[in-house]
């Protein structure tokens, strides 16, 4: 019996002065993997020091890092995928055990969440780690569960979780869209600390704390109303009706005592406000047959798939 077929997964952007240790690495933790360096649109030598140390380059013109996970979960063709920065942040030597866990207790995907050295907390801004614990919690509240850390970009999947995976995000965001799939197909998961290291002198994070961290508090809003239409449009159509409330709370108590209605506008207002309440509650009811069928349609394409190591 042969082992699976593993493909280390690097999507790179101007890493030129990172990716040669990262890739060197990962062929050093994992020899049987074969490890894809996917570029995209780098200024520097990110293509040639990919190449030199080992790695199959290749390229995605769409920028982005949800573009290149895109093109990459379609591409390749695997058993194992483990996912990392071309950085050289994310412990390498933690591979084996990631890939161990995920195929010894069919998981679908394992999380590397991050531990800084005491010494270390450059490696990890304190308003990313403020930001990342934020939004962790937001997505519990919303979904119900989540994992410890939700945007590391250290991963190992199933081949299953890859190929069932319609990868929407085109930034940033991906790791929360990652987290959120697995979260509502009820996949197995697991996580496990590794090291998180500083960046090599000379490599730049892409990172934006606070364009990139709106869009990802977008996305999980955006995948709420998808996945949770019934609750967030109840939502909606219970904060209109108190508005309509509030309002028509003095038009009573004045048509009460006179019988007449002295701010027609206001009334039709209250009006138009409950006519909305009602339609949302209904689109919510109608989307949320929409999304089951969409969750049913997910998972008979993940359940085509063995699970890993059977």
């Amino acid at each position: 019996m042969t082992g699976p077929r593993i493909a280390v997964l690097l999507p790179c952007y101007n890493e030129e002065a990172a990716i040669g240790q990262t890739v060197r690495d990962f062929r050093a933790a994992l020899p049987g993997a074969t490890v894809y360096v996917y570029d995209n649109n780098s200024a520097d030598r990110t293509r040639e020091v990919a190449a030199a140390a080992g790695a199959v380059v290749r390229g995605e013109r769409r920028q982005g890092k949800g573009a290149v996970v895109r093109r990459m979960f379609a591409d390749i063709d695997a058993d194992v995928y483990v996912m990392a920065d071309g950085d050289a942040t994310y412990e390498a030597a933690a591979a084996p055990r990631l890939v161990a866990l995920l195929t010894a207790e069919q998981l679908d995907m394992v999380v590397g969440t991050r531990v800084t050295a005491a010494d270390a907390d450059a490696a990890y801004r304190r308003g990313h780690a403020f930001g990342n614990k934020l939004l962790t919690g937001l997505l519990t509240r919303m979904f119900g569960q989540s994992f410890s850390d939700i945007l590391t970009g250290y991963r190992v999947f199933s081949r299953r979780f890859v190929k069932s995976f319609p990868v929407l995000s085109a930034g940033f965001e991906i790791e929360t869209e990652i987290s959120i799939h697995a979260l509502e197909l009820a996949m197995p998961c697991a996580e496990l600390p590794t090291a998180y290291y500083e960046r090599p002198t000379g490599s730049v994070s892409k990172l934006s704390t606070y364009a990139d961290g709106w869009r990802i508090l977008w996305t999980m809003v955006a995948l709420y109303r998808s996945e949770r239409p019934v609750v967030f449009f109840g939502v909606i159509a219970g904060v209109l009706l108190l508005l309509a409330a509030i309002l028509a709370v003095p038009l009573a108590i004045t048509y009460v005592h006179t019988g007449l209605v002295p701010r027609f506008p206001t009334a039709i207002l209250i009006t138009g406000l409950t006519i909305v309440a009602v339609l949302s509650v209904v689109c919510g009811l109608i989307l949320d047959t929409v999304t089951k069928g969409r969750r049913e349609i997910k998972r008979l394409m993940y359940l085509q798939y063995p699970a890993p190591g059977a």
